[in-house]
């Protein structure tokens, strides 16, 4: 069962820099959300802050709410590395372990958790995490070889196998195709659509035809000048976003006319 994200008064810092200031958002489950907007905008920053992966940077924290499911990520005594099993992460450029076979990267994050699994469960987890990834057909007769031996868009599949193999409720994925080929991209895309069917997946992404063509609702982060905070300018079903924005900033950056 995927999850809904409600966000509430988000403000997020490094250090004393604040780089994004007051997100308030519902994500619904099931659903695919983008989030646009010009670089350096705050975008990647938010999506990070939704499995906690913000705080790994010293000095970085968040002031406000990150509910999933009515629970605060945030909230006193919980544990990062749950969350992050709870919501995971596929990032811009495909990161396998170079040295691990396409097996293992499946398996490293289940591992990683100290869960001990049984031979049969391991190959039984491998293979049905490589099918929700369109991938197994692809690799089933090398799974031993190194997941450095796949092309780039099977690399990046083969990061989201590893991902669901978690048993996660929240996919994100930062810019999951900005280092592919089209064809590799529309993979990827094709993707997105099936596994919607049971995560709640937020995708940050430059190109905005593809934002158009993978999501049901669309964020629009704009940044007022240099050292500004980002914020979340405009959010509301994608076709609205794309053909009737209710805001200027919105109606100038997917017309093109700024970014």
């Amino acid at each position: 069962m995927s999850k809904r994200i409600e966000v509430k008064d988000l403000n997020i810092f490094y250090g004393s820099f604040k780089a994004v200031e007051d997100v308030t958002v519902t994500i619904e489950p099931r659903s695919v959300t983008a989030l646009i907007g010009p670089s350096g905008c705050g975008k990647s920053t938010f999506l990070r802050t939704l499995n906690r992966m913000h705080e790994v940077i010293p000095g970085a924290y968040v002031d406000g709410e990150v509910n999933v499911d009515g629970q605060n990520l945030y909230g006193p005594g919980v544990d990062p590395v749950d969350v992050r099993g709870m919501v995971g992460m596929v990032f811009q450029r495909p990161n396998p372990f170079p040295t691990m076979s396409i097996a293992d990267n499946v398996l490293a994050g289940v591992r990683l958790n100290n869960r001990r699994i049984s031979k049969s469960d391991a190959e039984a987890l491998v293979e049905r995490s490589l099918r929700g990834a369109n991938l197994w057909n692809e690799v089933k007769d090398r799974l031993a070889r190194p997941g450095s031996s796949l092309s780039g868009g099977q690399q990046q599949r083969l990061c989201i196998a590893r991902a669901i193999a978690v048993k996660p409720e929240v996919l994100l994925m930062d810019e999951p195709c900005s280092a592919l080929d089209p064809i590799s991209t529309l993979a990827i895309e094709d993707l997105i659509a099936e596994l919607k069917e049971n995560y709640t997946i937020v995708i940050v992404t430059h190109n905005m035809q593809q934002a158009a063509r993978v999501s049901d609702k669309t964020g629009f982060f704009n940044i007022q000048g240099t050292g500004k905070p980002g914020r979340l300018i405009e959010y509301d079903v994608t076709e609205t976003i794309f053909q009737n924005p209710a805001n200027q900033q919105t109606s100038d950056y997917v017309s093109g006319r700024f970014g």
